[in-house]
């Protein structure tokens, strides 16, 4: 599964490869309540077909007829700007007081889109800059920033995956966090000594390790764009790996685990060289409490409340009580609700 952006690189590379004239688009500034953030991006060829979006619906209709009646073919970048008056938001119907600004390039050779796609798909950080008076794009390696630098004349944006996960465990439910993940811009590196699980891996686009879990989180050296989630539910890997984790600047540490098995936990890692704000900073169980029972859908918690935590959004404590499964499912899946629940997640 591809991130949007990296969707947008790829439709814009193969058109222009194929001849077609092809257009990106960049949000460089916002105002207001704009629908999407800076560092958005589009595609745009000139039959109107389009990959990507900068406001999820009239902006892009009127970029794409623009571009289809051969009004909007540049030959080096301009900026385009929406949203100025109130009669103007309203018509490309942006939130009250919503403007946006977005830098459209035409893409050719000079564009160093091919090389900024293999970067990308190298899992490399890369930092494109972009003289708007030439249209010449250079690229060099680079570090995360939250949003693209536009000063008028030159506009900077950062490429490649934004965060790291670190998942420890290659069973089934890390088959569709790593999945998930990859799609929300995660590089994503699972970790599993025991050769049964890792050599039965088929999710492409992942990084394996057969290392012990904590080495692995000592040499990666996390910082706070980082997150490692523990899945094996065995303490010889998950306990050690969480005992590195959570003396690391990662900005999420989770493990699979009921309630009272998280409280154990919790017990064992007391008993390490963890001070009490370090143990506190587990979340265990994993993911928000959205009575996940499937695999998919516990992955999907966990990437619900990293995305939380990552966009500064509060996680409270949850509140429901810790009923077994047969207490909430009809009595033919309660056998199958509590398989799920002895891997960890649910409440038991």
């Amino acid at each position: 599964m591809d991130s949007v952006d990296l969707e947008v690189l790829r439709a814009a590379t193969q058109w222009c490869a194929a001849g077609h004239l092809t257009l990106l688009g960049t949000v460089v500034r916002t105002w207001g309540s704009a629908p999407r953030p800076p560092g958005s991006l589009i595609a745009i060829r000139e039959d109107g077909q389009v990959k990507g979006s900068v406001s999820g619906g009239c902006i892009e209709d009127d970029l794409i007829d623009k571009v289809r009646s051969g009004e909007l073919r540049p030959l080096t970048p301009l900026t385009q700007t929406y949203g100025i008056s109130a009669d103007e938001a309203h018509r490309f119907g942006l939130p009250c007081g919503g403007t946006l600004q977005i830098v459209l390039e035409p893409i050719g050779a000079r564009s160093q889109l091919q090389p900024l796609l293999d970067a990308v798909l190298a899992y490399q950080l890369v930092t494109r800059e972009l003289d708007l008076a030439t249209g010449v794009a250079s690229l060099r390696a680079g570090s995360h920033a939250p949003q693209p630098i536009y000063d008028g004349r030159t506009l900077m944006t950062s490429h490649g995956p934004r965060r790291r996960l670190v998942i420890v465990g290659a069973a089934q439910a890390s088959r569709y966090l790593a999945s998930m993940a990859q799609a929300l811009d995660y590089r994503v590196i699972v970790c599993d000594p025991r050769t049964e699980y890792l050599d039965q891996w088929d999710v492409p686009g992942v990084e394996l390790s057969r290392e012990m879990p904590d080495d692995l989180i000592v040499r990666l050296a996390l910082d706070v764009h980082s997150a490692v989630v523990a899945l094996t539910h065995d303490p010889k890997l998950d306990d050690m790996a969480l005992l590195e984790a959570l003396k690391s600047a990662a900005f999420y540490v989770g493990a699979l685990g009921s309630r009272l098995n998280s409280a154990r936990r919790r017990e064992r890692l007391a008993l390490f060289d963890l001070t009490a704000e370090e143990i506190a900073r587990l979340h265990g169980p994993v993911g928000l409490d959205l009575g996940a029972r499937t695999p998919p859908e516990i992955a999907v918690a966990i990437l619900a409340e990293m995305t939380a935590i990552k966009n500064g959004v509060t996680v409270a404590p949850s509140r429901r009580e810790a009923l077994p499964a047969s207490a909430t499912m009809p009595p033919d899946a309660a056998a199958v609700a509590a398989a799920v629940a002895g891997n960890g997640h649910c409440a038991t």
